[in-house]
C-alpha cells in the first residue's frame, strides 16, 4: 500500500483563523493542524498567506467537503483546478473528502448527503476517487458518514469503503464521531465496523462534539460545536487498541472555546495515543 500521510502519528487540531496568533505559542513537535480545502480555495490575501507560513512549521491536513466523491457526476474540473492550485500552495501531509454526495456539475446542494452503500455506487464513487488522486497525484483519504435515517444497503458501509480501499488505493479516514452518530441513529455496531477495516488503510481519524436535535428525541447531530463525549473518546480507545497509534484530530467548527481549552482536549487525545504506544 502507498503511503497514506506524512502526519505523525499523534494529536492535531482543527485551525481556524481564531488561532492563527497563538499557533506560534505551542512548542510541541507533534503538533499538527487541518484545515477545510474550500476555506482557501483562494488567490491570495492574509489567510491563504498564513496558512502558508504556518505549513512551514507544522505539518498541514487539508479536508476537503465539496468533490461530492459519492454522487452520481464526475467532479467538476474547475473545483478540481482549484484543489490543485491549493496544493500548490500548500505542502499538505495528507489530503481527504467525505464518501457523500454535496451536489451536480450545475448545482451544489450546501449538503453532505447519503451516498447509496450499493454495488452500483461503488463504481461511480471509485471513479471520482481516481478522478482526484489523478488530478492531485497522490493517494486520498476517504471519510465515513454520519448517518441519520437507515437505508437499504447492499453491503455493511465498512466493506463499502473497503472496496473502494481495494480499488482506488486511497485510505480511509475514520470519523469516530461520525461513526458513534451513526451506531445511536441507525443500530449499526461500531464494534463490528472498526473489525471490519483493515487498519493499515486507516490514515487519520476524526473525534468531535455531537449535539441532539432539538427536535427528534434520540437524534444525534454532527455538529462539532462541543467537547468530545465520553463515549466518542471510548470508541476512540477501542479503535486504537486495534490499529495502534495514527494520527488523531479534535475537530472543532462551531462555539469555538480558546485556543489553550482546544489544545488542553487535544493533549487528552496525545494521553491516549501515548497510553496505547506503551502496550502495543
Amino acid at each position: 500500500m502507498q503511503t497514506l500521510t506524512n502526519l505523525p502519528a499523534s494529536a492535531g487540531m482543527s485551525l481556524k483563523p481564531e488561532y492563527f496568533d497563538s499557533v506560534h505559542t505551542n512548542l510541541d513537535a507533534n503538533l499538527w493542524f487541518e484545515v477545510h480545502a474550500e476555506n482557501y480555495l483562494i488567490q491570495g490575501g492574509p489567510r491563504l498567506e498564513q496558512i502558508q507560513e504556518i505549513s512551514s512549521h507544522f505539518p498541514i491536513s487539508i479536508h476537503g467537503v465539496g468533490a461530492s466523491l459519492g454522487g452520481p457526476d464526475p467532479i467538476s474540473q474547475e473545483h478540481l483546478s482549484r484543489l490543485v492550485s491549493l496544493l500548490n500552495l500548500i505542502p499538505a501531509a495528507v489530503f481527504s473528502e467525505h464518501i457523500a454526495w454535496s451536489g451536480t456539475q450545475s448545482n451544489y446542494l450546501g449538503n453532505l448527503m447519503p451516498t447509496p452503500i450499493t454495488k452500483d455506487s461503488i463504481d461511480s464513487t471509485a471513479k471520482n476517487i481516481m478522478q482526484l488522486q489523478n488530478a492531485l497525484q497522490r493517494p486520498i483519504l476517504i471519510e465515513n458518514p454520519a448517518n441519520y435515517l437507515s437505508f437499504k444497503s447492499d453491503m455493511p458501509e465498512s466493506e463499502f469503503m473497503m472496496s473502494l480501499v481495494d480499488i482506488t488505493g486511497c485510505g480511509i479516514l475514520l470519523d469516530i464521531n461520525n461513526l458513534f452518530i451513526s451506531a445511536n441513529n441507525t443500530g449499526i455496531d461500531p464494534h463490528s465496523y472498526i473489525q471490519g477495516l483493515n487498519s493499515d488503510a486507516i490514515g487519520e481519524i476524526h473525534i468531535a462534539g455531537h449535539s441532539t436535535d432539538p427536535n427528534e428525541k434520540g437524534l444525534l447531530i454532527d455538529s462539532h460545536d462541543s467537547d468530545v463525549s465520553k463515549g466518542v473518546w471510548e470508541l476512540l480507545e477501542t479503535l486504537l487498541s486495534h490499529t495502534g497509534p495514527k494520527p488523531v484530530l479534535i475537530e472543532r467548527d462551531g462555539n469555538l472555546p480558546t485556543f489553550e481549552a482546544l489544545l488542553a482536549e487535544r493533549n487528552q487525545a496525545q494521553h491516549l495515543i501515548n497510553s496505547i504506544k506503551k502496550i502495543v
